[in-house]
């Protein structure tokens, strides 16, 4: 989702014209694409197939257990847990738009997704994409007023605004979904219907239009600046004033149980933002696209897998919830 919102990542901004030797292609000549696999060798494609279907499993299992805690704890009820909850519920939406499509491609030897299926996918990794990452910022958010505004934290963190923040959230992301969608319907000639990734990447889409348009580059930086810029800018200036406010604890106990409460949120920032910077360093490195898709699996599939062990290992309120839903269900 990272590499997808920088605008210099599907290409440049004078546009990319067909080369001369490519025979561009009228849209209303296929109503088909093709996908990459991630390997060609039939003897990898069942391990494939199991590896898949188990991090999907425990991802889902995993994001749905922090789910059920959450809202069967009534000490869980708080803006935090309220806000991680959500960022399970995406976690599960984000995973589940690329890899149930992938594990059906392997066991029926096809990597045909249709035209309609592949603006269907880009919207849904889109808007999951994004609520991901405005999810985080808000979550920062709610750190930097914990720690550095104990006292008016109820007030400020208030129902009304948590709800606000998260329908806000899922509401840019549509818009930003519907924008590419708008771009890719406006494509009147491609140079390709062979996506170089697993799944419909918004990036290698945009990069099959043969034409110069300046909407779709004005498009591409506003969707960075909003998703990109902002987040990160707000996540940096909250976790600036923590840490200044955590130096001015006088105490070392006091110190760990501040930083501790927002380490977990602070992993899986790293763990986003710095899977989806790699995949976007290595697709401009490498000049292989089946390296930069397997490094996309990275970023699409193990970053929501690792987020319910990251939170449930560094938690200890979270681990108490899961065990209190387990009983409960057993």
């Amino acid at each position: 989702m990272l590499s997808g919102m920088l605008c210099t990542e599907s290409e440049p901004l004078l546009g990319t014209r067909c080369p001369s030797n490519t025979e561009p292609q009228n849209l209303t000549h296929f109503s088909e694409f093709y996908l990459m696999e991630l390997s060609e060798d039939p003897d990898l494609q069942p391990i494939l197939l199991g590896l898949f279907l188990s991090m999907y499993l425990v991802t889902v299992l995993g994001n749905l257990l922090i789910i059920l805690a959450v809202s069967s704890d009534s000490h869980l009820h708080t803006p935090m847990y309220f806000f991680l909850s959500t960022l399970s519920l995406t976690d599960i939406g984000f995973i589940s738009t690329t890899v149930p499509k992938m594990i059906v491609d392997i066991l029926t030897h096809r990597r045909v997704i249709s035209y309609v299926g592949c603006l269907t996918q880009m919207s849904l990794f889109l808007i999951f994409g994004s609520v991901d990452d405005l999810l985080l910022a808000v979550m920062a958010y709610d750190r930097y007023v914990a720690i550095c505004h104990p006292l008016h934290y109820p007030v400020i963190m208030n129902p009304c605004l948590c709800g606000f923040l998260v329908v806000m959230s899922f509401l840019l992301s549509l818009l930003e979904s519907q924008l590419h969608n708008l771009i890719v319907l406006q494509f009147t000639h491609i140079k390709d219907v062979e996506i170089s990734n697993f799944f419909c990447d918004p990036s290698q889409l945009l990069n099959l239009d043969c034409s110069e348009t300046f909407t779709k580059n004005i498009v591409l930086c506003f969707a960075g600046a909003v998703f990109g810029f902002l987040p990160i800018s707000g996540i940096l200036f909250s976790y600036c004033k923590i840490v200044s406010s955590i130096l001015r604890v006088p105490s070392s106990d006091g110190k760990y149980k501040a930083f501790s409460t927002c380490g977990s949120h602070l992993s899986v920032v790293c763990l986003f933002y710095g899977t989806g910077l790699g995949v976007y360093l290595s697709s401009g490195v490498s000049v292989s696209p089946r390296k930069g898709a397997v490094a996309s699996v990275v970023y699409t599939v193990v970053t929501p897998m690792l987020n319910p062990f990251i939170y449930s290992l560094r938690n200890r309120d979270i681990k108490r919830g899961m065990w209190r839903a387990l009983r409960k269900a057993i």
